[in-house]
């Protein structure tokens, strides 16, 4: 044991090497999130592409959720991690479309100025980026994973300028929290992080330290299957066959169906499901098309239900698509544990 953790010890961050992202459970309102942790530390959760910037010397890079290396089409998140006072650091962060107004654009725009390899330039007039930091995980040859998390962010707000940082509150009064959370609606953000102030930097991890709260319901679920539409969706796969991680769970297999939906597909995302699930077709029967478990869909529900048609006893309502996350692999879809957290007591007995 002492020689692993030595080696343990040893091992650190390397500068243009990306780490996985520390992620976030999920809580239904704010009260339940201060129920878990108080008192903690809220943010502002920006619907906009996560960033990890890593800065050794002039050279800067960054990189996406899923680690991709989008450093050429990003030159404003370049420019703003070189003009921070320091020789090296990673940052933790946020990419968004964010006019003049103050109100973002929606993910959409982001992640398709983002995507695109053509014509950084032109692009950049017409929908330029802001970035947003909430972590350093690095500083200048020393890395800061393991601080607590009001230190690191101490040595973040030391570093970056406050109109560069997410907006940040402490507290452990409901109320209080809950104008916070308001607040962040109100400018046409998601929600916000709620986060232990004593957590370290879970790199990977989707842990008790960060826990995200929305003014509705939603899961990233894996689409498991598809069945083929009719009217005026003839000839495209439509219903969606919806499940999350198993995670490990007595009982369960790999992944758990929570539900179908048809709601909230425009042509467009009927469109490009059709598509990318054919590709992903490993067989078919009575007009559904089973598929690799690879695509992640952005959920919104009314609630859950119990239900003995499905195998952890639970399902949506009212099940809506808003967005397919190519920026998420099915590894960081939301696990069943997530899923019964956000049921009512008694609801999955």
């Amino acid at each position: 044991m002492t020689g692993g953790s030595a080696a343990l010890r040893a091992f650190g961050l390397e500068l243009g090497r990306p780490v996985r992202p520390m992620l976030a459970a999920s809580a239904p309102d704010v009260a339940a999130a201060l129920a878990r942790v108080r008192p903690a530390a809220l943010e502002w959760k920006l619907d906009g592409i996560r960033v990890q910037v890593h800065r050794d010397g002039e050279r800067i890079a960054v990189f996406t959720r899923s680690l991709e290396d989008i450093t050429a089409r990003v030159p404003e998140v370049v420019e703003a991690a070189r003009a921070l006072p320091l020789r090296s650091a990673v940052l933790d962060g946020e990419a968004i479309a964010l006019p003049r107004n103050g109100r973002p654009r929606p993910f959409q725009v982001t992640s398709g100025r983002t995507a695109s390899r053509q014509d950084t330039g032109g692009l950049r007039a017409r929908v330029p980026l802001s970035v947003f930091f909430f972590d350093l995980l690095h500083r200048d040859g020393t890395d800061l994973l393991d601080l607590p998390g009001e230190r690191r962010f101490a040595e973040l707000a030391a570093l970056v300028p406050a109109e560069q940082r997410v907006p940040r509150l402490m507290t452990g009064d409901d109320a209080t929290a809950d104008a916070f959370f308001q607040d962040a609606l109100a400018q046409g953000h998601e929600g916000v992080v709620v986060k232990d102030p004593a957590a370290p930097y879970a790199a990977g991890r989707r842990g008790a330290g960060w826990i995200k709260v929305k003014p509705r319901h939603t899961l990233d679920l894996v689409v498991l299957a598809a069945e083929w539409g009719s009217g005026r969706r003839e000839g495209l796969l439509s219903n969606l066959h919806l499940g999350a991680r198993g995670d490990g769970s007595p009982g369960l297999g790999d992944w758990v169906m929570l539900g179908k939906t048809f709601k909230g597909l425009t042509d467009e995302t009927l469109a490009f499901q059709t598509r990318e699930l054919l590709l992903r077709e490993v067989g078919r029967e009575r007009g559904v098309v089973r598929v690799r478990p690879e695509l992640v869909v952005e959920v919104a529900f009314d609630g859950l239900q119990h239900s003995p048609r499905y195998p952890a006893g639970l399902a949506l309502r009212f099940a809506r698509v808003l967005r397919y996350r190519g920026d998420k692999s099915a590894a960081e879809a939301d696990s069943i544990a997530a899923v019964r957290a956000l049921a009512p007591p008694g609801e999955d007995d």
